[in-house]
């Protein structure tokens, strides 16, 4: 838990928020007429109430995740710590955002928030990003035959993901598909006893783990794919279901936290049980057996990418948050 010149996490992050403070608080002064302050998450909490108070501009949060929810509990002093400067800074909030009415009522329930005061705006990314259609099969043979289907997930390295249960459940498809798979494991951090894991199931010679791979490589990487799984135990959103969907490759997920209000089962992609390798290996069977299926699933969240996943439409959706608190705002003595 440090972070360089053997300076603890929570230090860096109380000497960030001075910073912020300062620059934060001089801006306001300069430049005055602000409506509102807009916190993204318990980092920035100590600064944003500080301004918040000082120069009596309301506050806004979204808050991303939970620490509750990211380790299935508070386990530690330095967890409490963070879970109790998210509840502070939800308290403090006229408005609270979240990615998903799953968020919502996490949210609710941890911090004791009411619901009327948390708004849902689900993320978005920018589908023209990724090179649909544009012949990549140069790259494509660096990952598999051309006989061979390609399954990758993407994302941190952290049981959270819930790789484990991907690879367990990889000796199934394998056989299924007569060893003409190949999973490719996307992400830096340690995969040591992921590979490991590989291993002792004697798969090793199906499974390729690339660390970390910059974006201009994975917008092209994903369009040759077959099949992208994200099989999370905790998972508020799932931005990689949407870059798997802008790539028009099939998605198969878990049904954790918000996945399956992102990924509609059956329509714009498969949700699975979480922390299930049999029905993890279903799902992917189902995109790779079935390919005019899993073309019309791949159809359908193209078309719901822009629908509800749209930067307009989600702008629009914050914009009318702030103007609710600029309203209120003018209405009360503070």
């Amino acid at each position: 838990m440090s972070v360089g010149n053997g300076h603890s996490f929570l230090h860096w992050v109380g000497k960030m928020n001075e910073s912020m403070g300062h620059w934060g608080g001089q801006l306001l002064l300069d430049a005055g007429d602000f409506d509102l302050i807009h916190a993204h998450d318990w980092l920035v909490g100590d600064a944003a109430i500080a301004l918040k108070h000082h120069f009596k501009v309301p506050l806004v949060s979204t808050i991303h995740a939970t620490e509750h929810g990211r380790n299935n509990g508070i386990h530690s002093d330095i967890q409490s710590y963070v879970n109790d400067q998210e509840r502070r800074l939800t308290e403090e909030s006229w408005e609270v955002i979240v990615c998903t009415d799953y968020m919502r009522q996490e949210v609710s329930r941890l911090f004791h928030i009411p619901e009327d005061k948390i708004n849902v705006v689900y993320n978005g990314i920018r589908a023209a990003k990724k090179q649909v259609g544009v012949d990549l099969s140069d790259l494509r043979r660096k990952f598999a035959q051309p006989q061979e289907a390609i399954v990758y997930y993407v994302g941190r390295m952290t049981h959270e993901k819930g790789i484990a249960r991907l690879l367990d459940a990889a000796p199934q498809v394998i056989e299924a598909m007569e060893g003409k798979v190949r999973f490719v494991i996307i992400g830096g951090g340690d995969t040591g006893h992921y590979q490991r894991q590989v291993e002792r199931l004697g798969i090793t010679d199906y499974f390729q783990f690339t660390g970390f791979m910059p974006d201009w490589e994975l917008d092209r990487f994903q369009t040759i794919a077959d099949c992208a799984v994200f099989p999370s135990l905790y998972e508020p959103f799932g931005i990689v279901a949407l870059e798997s969907f802008a790539a028009k490759v099939p998605v198969v997920v878990s049904d954790s936290g918000g996945l399956p209000e992102v990924v509609q089962h059956g329509v714009t992609g498969i949700v699975t049980q979480a922390n299930n390798p049999d029905s993890i290996a279903w799902g992917i069977l189902q995109v790779l057996q079935r390919p005019d299926y899993a073309m019309a699933l791949v159809e359908n969240a193209y078309r719901d990418l822009h629908e509800r996943f749209s930067w307009d439409r989600l702008a629009r959706q914050t914009e009318a948050i702030y103007d609710r608190v600029v309203v209120e705002r003018h209405r009360v003595d503070w």
